[in-house]
């Protein structure tokens, strides 16, 4: 519950059409199992005390009796128990019949919410027996259950008392079917966890529309939603079920029994915080509290809910699913047009690139490539630059040289050292002192070499830097941080890696499918994974006495794979530093020690906040996914906040 997690359930259990009482007996192990486990919500299926498939037995007193002497067993077994337990059942009320759903907490009813949209199709034909819960309008009524008066309606929200963002609304089966479901008006009222108690049978085909409906639901009314479905047992007749059970958050499917699966039951934790900070970030979602609905409150003991649903390590990086080509090429489309665009615009004649045999710099190059294949101009027109110092390895040198003459693209080589060296004796710096004017010297000179010569050329630079480097603020001002568009700013650093991996595999394949000969293929897969392999680094320091990189990035500033994580759950999410290594701990399982994500978290947080100045004047370039930095569009930060706040919601979790 702390951070936001909240733990719900959706189950079934075997079922006795037309049997309240040998139901409840199935049930009870559930309401054991749920409390055991410190569920604070399971959702059971529509009707699932009576039997969904009662028929004409729903006119019979004996059956609406039995089932009301069955939900009071309930209730009293959920006496003394931590979870909120939703449960099906028909009631009839001013001598009409409701399909409704009894939310039941701690020994008591506190709600009665009836189903709104009412089949009449073939095979549901529940007009029949049931009356819409939209004949008893808007109004709360009450339903007295021996000596309890029960809310009943269809405008009911139960919410924590000491938790604002934990609020669910109910609606049942058929409602999420409908154009207009009753958990659009429940979520503007303030609900972000539905509940779904319904008994949905199986087709071929319907399994996908029923998680498409879910997902969509999450995602359009910013949400989770719980969806239990009843057990096989319930199949008669002309229908079979099949126990899909769904729970989602946002759009994403969080946990899936799917069709006619082993479990009776899945659990997963819905992070309602952060569905909160979405519809506040999210300024078209009109949350308006609505006086026509009626807030019940509980209480559950404030307590850290064990994690189980999926945390991605890697965020920002695409599954590696059946979609995963279409993905990728995404993202290098979007990175393509935006380079068109610009490249036309100024009617250049050429694209000018640092090339250094680094992920950075291959990934700017491959979608230049892109760009001027899709221009039909020639490769030729694309100018990238090695200019080697005293850092540049033969590795890195080599890799951008093999590179470029591979695309056929223009290659030219400018040895940089004299004109450092001689920089350096301008300003008076010891060229021996490897310091930050050591090094950003390095830097600047090359930005004002591709400067120059874009006017030579007639072009204009395409900057390299990546949203990793950005959000640590890992450039030289002036220097790498400049370019007339910058491809990759809004690409961070572990997808740049797994887009390099991915086109040295795919343009392998596309060398092949040309009737290119092998040895072409095999070259252009090897130095695109060699480069995959290569050691992050400026290379502004010398090379160790082997000639191997010895400045290696993620030594200096901590693991890009972890700043990422941090990034998108501070960006994307706007997550407290304490959730953030709470989340990180869980997600990295082990790879990294608690002490060390604590220690980059910090380094992460200071840099984040003292390099906003440079992110304050960055060049234009697209955006890609969800979180960017451009200082005109997602993200704008004075540059001198303080981080102090940070550090201390840090430091309280220690």
């Amino acid at each position: 519950m702390f951070h936001g997690f909240i733990k719900v359930s959706a189950a079934c259990s075997r079922v006795h059409v037309a049997n309240p009482a040998a139901n409840v007996r199935e049930l009870l192990p559930l309401i054991d199992d749920a409390d055991a486990q410190k569920v604070h919500l399971l959702c059971l299926p529509e009707l699932c005390i009576s039997g969904y498939t009662c028929g004409d037995l729903f006119f019979s007193d004996c059956l609406l009796q039995g089932s009301l002497e069955a939900l009071k067993t309930l209730r009293d077994a959920t006496a003394g128990r931590y979870p909120i337990y939703i449960a099906g059942l028909p009631l009839r009320y001013c001598g009409k019949l409701y399909n409704c759903a009894a939310v039941l907490h701690d020994g008591r009813v506190l709600g009665l919410v009836p189903k709104t949209s009412i089949p009449s199709y073939a095979e549901f034909y529940e007009m029949r027996q049931f009356s819409s819960g939209k004949d008893l309008g808007t109004r709360i009524h009450t339903v007295r259950i021996g000596q309890e008066e029960i809310p009943f309606g269809t405008h009911l929200l139960f919410a924590h008392a000491a938790m604002e963002n934990y609020c669910f609304g109910i609606e049942i089966c058929e409602d999420a079917w409908s154009a207009d479901t009753p958990a659009t008006g429940l979520c503007i009222a303030g609900a972000t966890i539905i509940a779904n108690p319904s008994a949905s049978n199986e087709v071929v085909g319907k399994q996908s529309y029923r998680r498409s409906l879910v997902n969509g639901a999450s995602g359009r009314l910013l949400c989770g939603y719980v969806y239990a479905c009843s057990d096989a047992s319930e199949s008669t007749q002309d229908l079979v079920f099949c126990r899909h059970h769904l729970i989602s958050e946002n759009g994403t499917l969080l946990a899936e029994n799917p069709p006619f699966g082993d479990d009776m039951c899945i659990t997963s934790e819905i992070d309602v915080n952060r569905l909160a900070l979405e519809r506040h970030r999210m300024t078209s979602f009109t949350a308006t509290p609505d006086s026509e609905y009626e807030t019940i409150y509980f209480e559950q003991p404030m307590q850290k809910t064990s994690l189980t649903r999926p945390v991605d390590a890697n965020p920002f990086v695409p599954p590696a699913d059946d979609k995963l080509r279409e993905r990728v090429d995404a993202i290098l489309q979007i990175q393509t047009y935006g380079l068109v665009k610009r490249f036309s615009h100024v009617n250049a004649k050429s694209m000018v690139l640092g090339i250094s045999g680094g992920l950075d710099s291959t990934l700017a190059l491959l979608v230049m490539v892109r760009a001027v294949d899709l221009l039909k101009r020639p490769r030729t027109d694309i100018l990238a630059v090695t200019m080697p110092c005293f850092g540049t390895t033969a590795r890195t040198k080599s890799n951008a040289v093999r590179l470029c003459e591979s695309l056929g693209v223009t290659l030219k080589e400018i040895d940089i050292k004299e004109s450092v060296l001689l920089h350096m004796r301008d300003i008076g710096h010891d060229p021996e002192t490897h310091d930050v004017t050591y090094e950003n010297a390095q830097a600047r000179m090359r930005t004002q070499i591709l400067m120059n010569l874009s006017n030579e050329y007639g072009g204009f630079v395409v900057g390299t830097g990546d949203l990793s480097e950005l959000a640590l603020g890992w450039a030289t001002y002036n220097g790498d941080h400049m370019s007339m568009y910058a491809v990759n700013c809004s690409v961070p650093k572990t997808l740049v890696r797994y887009i390099i991996r991915f086109e040295a595999n795919r343009l392998y394949e596309e060398y092949v499918q040309q009737g290119r000969p092998q040895r072409e293929a095999e070259e252009i897969r090897d130095i695109l994974l060699d480069i995959f392999d290569t050691p992050v680094s400026p290379e502004l320091l010398p090379a160790d006495e082997g000639g191997n990189i010895a400045q290696k990035t993620e030594d200096l500033v901590g693991p890009y794979e972890l700043h990422d994580f941090f990034l998108y759950y501070h960006l994307r999410c706007g997550f407290a530093p304490d959730k953030i290594y709470r989340l990180a701990c869980y997600a990295f399982g082990g790879a990294y020690s608690p002490a060390v994500i604590r220690k980059w978290l910090k380094v992460f947080l200071r840099r984040f906040f003292t390099q906003q100045f440079k992110r304050s004047c960055l060049p234009d370039g697209p955006k890609v996914g969800s979180a960017t930095l451009s200082p005109r569009g997602d993200w704008r930060m004075p540059s001198d906040a303080e981080y102090g706040e940070w550090l201390a919601a840090l430091d309280k979790d220690e």
